[in-house]
């Protein structure tokens, strides 16, 4: 075994600064601020590209929380499966008719615990693996997106899905995972586009498993 550290790995110049750009931001940029004025605002909690967070733009988690509160229906429940930007916006009080449905946001992540009851610790790697009083089929949509853009982890958010829903199903993910998705969820792709804060590589889309303005928006 040698001294020598010409084995240590190191990184390119460029991605240093990409790193460096990016811890600038989330510590002086007041949206990705742990502490706001709003602790509902979408960015409340900074993304931490680790976890492979991306938040959606304002509008676009506005356009969601609309979606899953028409379809909720009156008293309904929504569980927020990896989205905590639809979460954020559903209890910001912003958006009609969002005192008439409860939400819950399932996380890996344990900042958004600050949310008190809603959060629900969760891992896809253990899908099933949930907090004793969330019941199967208790909640009227449920609106998922996955972390990552893979078969694993999909088929694993989705046994998490099945488990949740009542029947509507809104998930949020890559365009490359359309025929998966429609094996594991019967879910059809939307026309409505899902933007993000930061701009994606991959096309992300929404399916939808019910009739839904989505699809031809």
């Amino acid at each position: 075994m040698s001294d020598s550290d010409d084995d240590v790995p190191t990184l390119s110049a460029h991605t240093l600064a990409a790193l460096q750009e990016f811890y600038n931001e989330t510590r002086t940029d007041p949206a990705h601020s742990t502490t706001p004025s709003d602790q509902f605002a979408v960015g409340a909690v900074g993304e931490d590209w680790r976890m492979s967070q991306f938040w959606y733009s304002d509008e676009t988690a506005t356009q969601l929380a609309e979606e899953v509160i028409r379809e909720a229906g009156e008293g309904g429940r929504i569980a927020c499966v990896s989205a905590p930007s639809v979460y954020q916006k559903l209890k910001q009080g912003v958006v009609d008719g969002s005192d008439r449905v409860s939400a819950v946001v399932l996380e890996y992540d344990r900042r958004f615990a600050t949310y008190g009851d809603d959060f629900i610790f969760y891992d896809y790697n253990e899908p099933l693996s949930l907090a004793a009083n969330v019941a199967p089929q208790s909640f009227d949509i449920v609106l998922a997106d996955p972390p990552y853009l893979s078969e694993e982890c999909l088929s694993k958010v989705a046994k998490t899905i099945k488990y949740l829903s009542k029947g509507k199903v809104l998930l949020c993910t890559g365009a490359i995972q359309e025929n998966l998705a429609e094996d594991l969820l019967d879910v059809k792709m939307c026309s409505f586009l899902p933007k993000h804060n930061r701009n994606l590589s991959n096309e992300f889309r929404c399916f939808v498993n019910y009739p839904s303005r989505l699809l031809s928006c």
